[in-house]
């Protein structure tokens, strides 16, 4: 495959140097109430390489016990996910083409040796809305293919300030992260990558 997938967006640049400093301010005091920790594979158990959590009315969370699931509050304080930030709000409302809002930002931390391999967002119950991809600090190669895992895949370079938008025949496209180039941004103080993905996880 040499072109990307039907219904898949891809805005370098959406968010301005001082939009993105502000937006990782807000990301720290989603992180201040809401701390990350380090997600577990369904079944084997195994911790997987970025560290996560959410905002939102709903979070994604997986461990060996319950596996891939939508709650309300944080795994380790138990406590409700903090609101989405208003500018990621306003974000969904110019590019998602939904009518309703998202319920869930997942936020992802990528350190210089984390990836994400293949897979499908696929845990929600509403696939006519889109997932809205961030990117803030160094870059990543993405990688996106079909709705098959044999498909072909594509690969993209992703920056800070980038949108990434997964709608249409992309909704359900397997995707993931191969490597971070670290020091590629000034961005975050000890460098790699966050990334936020907007989702609405019940149907209206």
């Amino acid at each position: 495959m040499t072109d990307l997938p039907e219904g898949f967006r891809h805005l370098p640049g959406r968010f301005s140097p001082d939009v993105q400093a502000a937006l990782l301010e807000a990301v720290r005091a989603v992180v201040a109430r809401a701390p990350l920790y380090v997600p577990a594979l369904p079944r084997s158990g195994k911790e997987m390489s970025v560290r996560m959590t959410n905002c939102g009315a709903l979070g994604w969370v997986t461990d060996k016990q319950r596996g891939y699931r939508y709650q309300a509050a944080h795994p380790a304080t138990g406590l409700p996910w903090p609101p989405i930030p208003p500018a990621l709000l306003a974000l969904w409302e110019d590019v998602a083409d939904y009518p309703h809002p998202p319920q869930a930002c997942l936020v992802n931390f990528y350190a210089a040796s984390a990836k994400m391999g293949l897979h499908q967002d696929r845990d929600e119950a509403e696939f006519a809305a889109p997932v809205v991809s961030v990117s803030l600090g160094d870059d990543c190669l993405f990688r996106i293919g079909g709705t098959k895992r044999t498909d072909p895949t594509v690969s993209l370079r992703l920056r800070s300030g980038d949108v990434a938008v997964l709608g249409g025949e992309s909704r359900l496209a397997f995707h993931g992260v191969d490597r971070i180039y670290p020091d590629t941004s000034t961005l975050l103080k000890n460098g790699g990558r966050i990334n936020l993905t907007l989702r609405r996880v019940t149907r209206s």
